[in-house]
């Protein structure tokens, strides 16, 4: 007899790469061999070439690489995979927790192993053939081990917390297991700057001088308050620029790639701080703090109704059924649901992108000055300025930044209009 949640479940696997796939191909139709008007000037013939086959290259990287994963999925699946790292994990005699746990790291190495070619593909082949990659293979695999050690620092105990609850609370323990992870996540946000975040990158303070000088009186006129800023060493691992806020509070800083102060000039520095301080007036970490918060209900509670159902465990060939492996089961058929929070979440997110830059323009009209920093960054990041709207809407946090021009230049005209 066939088995109705494997069905599902292939169905779901074959869905999703189908729609990726589906929404990568047309994104590489829509690369167009001219340059937009926008960026006469920014990128030469050359360059813009160049641009376009950087992102024929991850695309059809990234295509590769999901095939390979449904196929080795889809081949561990039927081979009763998960039945046999479960056997294995029970062989050592624990007691549930410990069990799970190994279950789940045995299952997290396998995921890792699997990955690690691509990964290493990506960053000494690709990134390295198009400029960005400084990494060298030493940060690489120290960083992985890094990730390691605090996935089992963090991760495992919140993890065995879980497993705990789900086994001795009863209906309520999604509730409980809620609480617990929301509690989890606000600790991590707290420990990011001054913790987590140092063990990856060095964090000097931004020297004195003009920058220093230009952002110190920007935060003043905004009556921001800022513990301290920060430039960071980028550079180590990437070419790429950034900036972003860390903390809450009185704790409140603000980072600055290297990269980003050797490409933009003070102005435009300024600008993209006051694209950030846009970010917060609006509440936008906030309110993304509260969609994750959530979801993250939303995927307890389905969770719960889901978790010990055998004709799930009987889709995996399972011999036993345990906490532990449901939630893992349970992952595949939330795919569809995530799939779509994730449609709404960045969409929200793209809405909030416009908002952070206009607030750039009202709060000291670096409209031109973002403009000129979101052309910079583009050409050194070697964005795809043309983007297929499908991909757009599945993949994209940020509008396009051809978008983001456009709404900066028509907010910028009524007050030109009133200048002149």
């Amino acid at each position: 007899m066939i088995n109705g949640y494997l069905v599902l479940i292939v169905v779901i696997l074959l869905s999703v790469y189908l729609l990726n796939l589906t929404t990568s191909l047309l994104n590489l139709r829509s690369l167009r061999p001219d340059l937009p008007p926008e960026f006469v000037g920014v990128f030469d013939d050359r360059e813009y070439a160049r641009a376009q086959e950087y992102t024929r290259t991850t695309t059809r990287f990234a295509l590769l690489e999901s095939t390979v994963g449904l196929l080795v999925t889809l081949t561990f699946i039927f081979a009763g995979g998960f039945n046999l790292i479960d056997l294995a994990a029970r062989s050592f005699g624990l007691a549930t927790i410990p069990t799970g746990l190994i279950f789940t790291g045995l299952l997290i190495l396998l995921s890792a192993a699997l990955n690690l070619p691509f990964s290493l593909y990506v960053t000494f082949v690709i990134e390295e053939r198009f400029g960005f990659n400084t990494t060298t293979v030493s940060t690489f695999f120290l960083d992985r081990f890094k990730a390691t050690l605090l996935a089992v620092l963090l991760g495992a105990p919140l993890l065995a917390s879980i497993f705990w609850l789900f086994e001795t609370s009863g209906p309520a323990a999604w509730v409980y297991c809620w609480i617990a992870t929301v509690v989890f996540l606000l600790i991590v946000q707290f420990l990011a700057p001054a913790v987590i975040m140092p063990l990856f990158n060095t964090f000097t303070p931004l020297a004195e001088g003009e920058l220093k000088d230009a952002i110190t009186r920007y935060a003043a006129e905004q009556h921001f308050a800022l513990q301290g800023i920060y430039t960071m060493d980028g550079s180590k691992r990437s070419t790429r620029a950034n900036a972003f806020f860390t903390g809450f509070g009185r704790f409140r800083r603000i980072v600055f790639f290297d990269t980003l102060i050797d490409k933009l000039t003070t102005s435009e520095i300024v600008a993209v701080l006051a694209h950030e301080m846009g970010h917060y007036k609006h509440r936008h970490l906030l309110g993304m703090l509260g969609l994750s918060i959530l979801q993250t209900g939303l995927m307890f509670f389905l969770l719960s109704l889901l978790l010990d159902n055998p004709g799930l465990f009987e889709a995996f060939a399972m011999e036993h059924i345990s906490v532990y492996a449901g939630l893992v089961f349970f992952g595949f058929l939330y795919t569809p649901v995530a799939t779509l929070l994730a449609l709404a979440v960045n969409a929200f997110s793209r809405r909030n992108e416009y908002q952070a830059d206009r607030f750039a323009l009202d709060s000291g009209n670096y409209g031109e000055a973002l403009i000129s920093a979101l052309k910079k960054l583009s050409h050194s990041n070697l964005t795809n300025l043309t983007p297929h709207p499908a991909h757009v809407v599945l993949n994209y946090g940020h509008p396009p930044v051809l978008a983001r021009i456009e709404a900066l230049r028509q907010a910028t005209a009524p007050i030109r209009s009133n200048q002149a």
